[in-house]
């Protein structure tokens, strides 16, 4: 299953980041260009960093100038997940371009990339859920707290991970047909926000 495959590569990407822990690492895909893998790889790493720049920026005694350059990149962070969602949907378009839909066809209310999105994230909530449960200076009462949300996040895995895979045999089958928009940020845009259009 899809799924499957697609988690195994987050587990992967979000084990290898925490060997270091270190938003500035040098990153490096070990998957081929041309594999699906690689979109996947790369889309989780790009979670990962966020992830612990999401940490970073909420320090109450961060600098201000630092906390600036931190929102920057989360900025162009978040561009470059938008951007890889995209050729995410790009394979699946590809992918399924030959698939003849039924009359009765359906569209989803999201796109294949954008429910694997929401799978690479809760990837890494389950990581750092697990993390808490086992943490070596938490209280007894915390652990137990955070294995409660923890049960509940793994149900969720398997829920999205059928959703996900019965989205692709529905496209696979003419049940369901994929129509992808384009996010159009405008906020990154020099022409499309007011502000970035008055700097000289």
């Amino acid at each position: 299953m899809f799924s499957d495959f697609a988690y195994k590569i987050f587990e992967e990407s979000i084990k290898k980041y925490h060997l270091k822990d270190d938003v500035s690492q040098k990153f490096k895909n070990p998957y081929p260009k041309e594999d699906i893998s690689h979109l996947l790889y790369r889309k989780n790493w790009i979670d990962t960093v966020q992830w612990h720049y999401e940490d970073i920026i909420r320090d109450p005694n961060i600098e201000p100038v630092a906390a600036l350059r931190l929102k920057r990149q989360i900025d162009a962070s978040n561009q470059d997940r938008t951007d890889l969602v995209e050729f995410i949907d790009s394979y699946f378009l590809d992918k399924y371009q030959a698939i003849e839909k039924n009359k009765d066809a359906t569209i989803n209310t999201e796109s294949p990339a954008w429910a694997i999105d929401r799978l690479s994230i809760l990837a890494l909530k389950i990581y750092h859920m697990e993390e808490e449960v086992t943490r070596a200076d938490a209280s007894q009462e915390h652990k137990q707290k955070c294995q409660n949300k923890l049960n509940v996040l793994l149900e969720q895995k398997i829920d999205l991970c059928v959703a996900i895979d019965q989205l692709l045999e529905d496209i696979e089958s003419g049940k369901k047909y994929m129509k992808v928009y384009k996010q159009m940020k405008m906020y990154n845009d020099n022409e499309l926000n007011p502000v970035l259009r008055k700097i000289p």
